[in-house]
């Protein structure tokens, strides 16, 4: 059975066909985020913080970690990547004990991220480019890590399911030839938007098949990309992440956290009850409107997807006795109950280890 190890200093997280779902958080990203991307060229490491916190407090069991800001200052990754990415690793493995996926496209980040990080993190990502298989698949030897494969090389991304998954073939086979064993290659067999594709899902889920019984691997995605474009994001993705695990797939790059809803979101839906004559109670706090409107949380809590995530796992008998469903469906104890000091440290509070 095929089954790959990641570990931090404290905790294992396995990826495996016989093993839940492993949800790896990929909000510590600059990538199209501007606000975040000025904040770490200025030094500013708060909302990584948050991040990292609040995604494992919605049930990330691993923390995908990118350092791929370009600097107004210095526009060359090559330079500017590399201390970032030690810095950002040395700061999120001081917050949580979750195993962490080292991202990038700069060799030199990698390797600075791979020596920073304690236990065993995955590291994201090699391509079947060849240039990229002789830069990675050494560093992934050197380092003993697994590694994510994406399936595309030299020629691109191809809309032919049966390319993506001769990429992927190759890149097993050249990991092999460096000593590099299947079960260490976690391929991402590239999610196509299914509003821009009508088959991508059936080609997912076809080769996510494929790549379990004939490579033997594990595989990834970015969960996301297959609703781009669309309405009700969350209800796209809901659909897919249930299908593709029961197709074979064993984890995903994904966001497990769904954001709190802001203060202008509230003022607009407060103003168009007003125009339309509603008198809200003057008692009535925040929480609560949102809650009664449908509109969500002012609190950062699991998203929609980590529900689908978790019936999955029952359904699939990688939740024994279903008891991680209760656990996750249990309401959360009340402010001054018994524990519910010890839940809230564990959901979100915990403190930086010295």
């Amino acid at each position: 059975m095929t089954r790959t190890v990641l570990e931090s200093k404290t905790k294992t997280a396995i990826i495996g066909f016989d093993q839940p779902f492993c949800v790896i958080g990929e909000r510590i990203n600059p990538t199209g985020r501007k606000k975040l991307a000025a904040e770490l060229e200025a030094g500013d490491f708060s909302t990584v913080e948050k991040d990292a916190l609040a995604q494992v407090a919605a049930g990330a069991t691993v923390l995908d970690v990118n350092a791929g800001v370009v600097y107004n200052s210095n526009p060359d990754p090559n330079q500017t990547e590399p201390p970032l990415m030690r810095q950002m690793i040395e700061l999120v493995q001081g917050l949580v004990d979750v195993p962490l996926c080292i991202d990038s496209s700069v060799p030199g980040a990698l390797e600075a991220g791979l020596a920073a990080a304690e236990g065993r993190p995955l590291l994201n990502s090699v391509t079947g480019e060849e240039e990229r298989l002789e830069l990675v698949l050494p560093l992934v030897k050197k380092y003993n890590v697994p590694v994510v494969a994406i399936s595309n090389d030299d020629t691109g991304i191809s809309e032919d399911p049966d390319v993506r998954f001769a990429v992927a073939r190759k890149i097993v086979e050249r990991a092999a030839d460096f000593g590099i064993p299947a079960h260490d290659i976690v391929v991402d067999p590239l999610v196509m938007p299914v509003g821009a594709m009508a088959t991508a899902g059936l080609q997912v889920f076809t080769l996510v098949r494929r790549l379990r019984e004939e490579l033997g691997v594990n595989t990834t995605c970015g969960a996301s990309n297959i609703s781009f474009g669309l309405p009700n994001r969350h209800g796209i993705n809901n659909a897919f992440l249930p299908m593709a695990i029961g197709a074979g797939m064993t984890s995903a790059i994904m966001n497990p956290v769904a954001l709190p809803v802001t203060q202008s979101k509230i003022a607009e839906k407060k103003a168009e009850l007003a125009a339309a004559g509603v008198t809200l109670p003057e008692e009535m706090d925040d929480e609560t409107f949102v809650t009664l409107f449908g509109m969500g949380s002012t609190k950062s809590r699991p998203g929609r997807e980590m529900e689908a995530i978790r019936a999955a796992n029952f359904l699939t008998n990688n939740d024994p006795h279903g008891s991680a469903w209760i656990l996750f469906n249990k309401p959360p104890a009340a402010e001054g109950e018994a524990g519910a000091g010890r839940r809230g440290r564990g959901a979100g509070g915990r403190r930086r280890r010295a």
